[in-house]
């Protein structure tokens, strides 16, 4: 769709490359877009001054052009950690077993030396509300460090792209095979790339599948083709939105479908460390020779080479200001960087920087200084005092869990004459990795006692079971089984619910105990 409007003054400040793409836009649009609105042609305007703006960009791909620099190797370091991290913990053991599986069958997350279970869902909570708060810590300091350096769709478009570069060539061999008319090189060349990436691709979905089953067995069943269809789907899934999303959405993913890039404005503020280009040093831009003097000849230090959008991974111009697109990966500052080297000029023309700095000329120590700032140290001290009292509770945390249900197809029952039983299913988990020993007994009543269960009772490591557990007391003067405590006070139990409580306890630590309260019901 397009309408008929006169240039305005953001048009004639447009940057060559920039209208060039939107020629190339409109061609494309116009063979695509059959409808358009015939826009009012201003007064005093003639035809030839008339021309199409589009409303709907249709994509180009981008060609990133490979960079070195400070930043591209932090981006290689968080690339190799992060993927040595994701791709080697399943293959880790402990205590005979995967270090790190989350065995939704069974109910239990084996992390190291940590079993949690449904029960532990707080701690799930407390990692969400933690990595929330290291979001906004990271974000309020210095802009979208998440986004450019570990984010899972960053990093995986920039092993893609390395994988399309040593296949295929760098920016302009590319640009050149992509252009090329259909040939057996060409579709040699594009098989193997897309090859290359369904490859890593499977092995990622593999590998996230190897979270969830014990990632061996996994492999053997594989290849024997004895996979369950459940985990069929879930690596192919997997692998699916890995080919897609790094290989052919890229940016789309980024600027379109990640949320992050639109409430990020709100994390900001006149302190955050941005990618900046700073204009004032820059401007007026153009292209010259390294002999010229920049200062007599009144230009700034911006040749205009364009090398800042050839390597920005999602195509954006970071001189036409802060965008929402960026993802702060900082490959503009090492280009910029390398053509200041080559022109003898200072570094820093784009660099990380605040608002306020610019205006204001602070130098790197006030800009470090403002670092701290109530906003900041707010993030800091929430996000400090959650993560104490997460590794906290986790450090103290008591491995023995107890559930009580009472028995609803008989409250209460008649087991002799004068002693009434109560039976309830009491499910006993021991969340350590040691094997113990627990005994239970009940108290709250004259002559409450435990029967049919064979005491001490054993659990192997991360071991849960059900206990069919009776209660009796004897309610009649007189009464089979009446203890010498029981003995003249019987009579006080009147019909009704009382209140009474289940202490399970281990034999080889008396520390680790649990009181649960439950009811015993006398009938009528």
């Amino acid at each position: 769709m397009r309408t008929g409007i006169s240039p305005g003054a953001d048009d004639v400040d447009r940057p060559p490359y920039a209208a060039a793409a939107s020629g190339i836009v409109a061609k494309h649009a116009m063979s695509e877009a059959p409808f358009t609105v015939a826009g009012a042609m201003p007064a005093g305007s003639s035809p030839e001054q008339e021309q199409e703006q589009e409303i709907y960009e249709v994509r180009r791909k981008i060609y990133p052009r490979a960079v070195h620099g400070w930043f591209a190797g932090w981006r290689i370091f968080f690339v190799i950690l992060t993927q040595a991290v994701f791709y080697g913990l399943p293959w880790l053991h402990w205590n005979g077993r995967q270090a790190v599986l989350f065995d939704l069958a069974a109910r239990k997350f084996h992390i190291f030396g940590l079993v949690f279970w449904p029960q532990d869902f707080i701690y799930l909570t407390a990692l969400l509300v933690i990595a929330a708060l290291s979001l906004f810590l990271f974000t309020a300091i210095a802009g979208r460090l998440w986004c450019g350096y570990a984010c899972p769709q960053t990093v995986y478009t920039d092993i893609f792209l390395r994988i399309e570069r040593w296949i295929e060539g760098d920016r302009v061999a590319r640009i050149r095979l992509d252009a090329a008319p259909l040939s057996l090189r060409k579709i040699a060349i594009k098989a193997a790339k897309h090859a290359a990436w369904l490859a890593l691709a499977l092995w990622t979905g593999y590998t996230f599948v190897g979270y969830f089953t014990p990632i061996q067995d996994l492999g053997f069943r594989a290849l024997a083709w004895r996979l369950d269809p459940w985990e069929t789907f879930w690596v192919l899934f997997y692998a699916l939105a890995t080919y897609g999303n790094a290989g052919w959405m890229r940016e789309q993913v980024c600027k379109y479908m990640c949320p992050y890039a639109r409430f990020q404005s709100v994390m900001f503020d006149h302190d955050t460390l941005t990618i900046t280009y700073d204009g004032a040093r820059g401007e007026p831009r153009g292209p010259r020779s390294k002999k010229v003097d920049r200062r007599a000849a009144g230009i700034g230090d911006c040749v205009d080479c364009q090398i800042c959008v050839q390597v920005c991974p999602v195509g954006i111009d970071i001189r036409q200001g802060l965008q929402y697109e960026c993802i702060g990966c900082a490959a503009c500052v090492d280009g910029c960087d390398q053509v200041m080297d080559k022109m003898g000029y200072p570094q820093g023309l784009i660099r990380y920087t605040t608002e306020n700095a610019l205006a204001l000329g602070y130098d790197a120590h006030e800009i470090r200084r403002r670092v701290r700032r109530p906003r900041t140290l707010i993030y800091a001290g929430v996000l400090i005092a959650v993560t104490g009292a997460t590794i906290g509770s986790i450090a103290l945390r008591n491995p023995l869990k107890v559930d009580v249900i009472r028995d609803r197809a008989a409250l209460a029952r008649e087991a002799a004459p004068g002693i009434i039983e109560n039976v309830y299913r009491v499910q006993v988990m021991n969340t350590d990795e040691t094997p113990r020993r627990y005994t239970i007994r009940a108290e709250g009543l004259p002559g409450l006692k435990v029967a049919g269960v064979e005491q001490p009772i054993a659990l192997g490591a991360a071991e849960g079971r059900p206990i069919a557990l009776r209660l009796q007391a004897p309610v009649a003067p007189g009464a089979e089984g009446r203890s010498d405590e029981g003995r003249g006070r019987a009579d006080e139990l009147t019909p009704g619910a009382h209140k009474i409580e289940l202490v399970v306890q281990a034999v080889d630590d008396e520390g680790v105990v649990r009181h649960e309260k439950s009811s015993f019901i006398v009938p009528r």
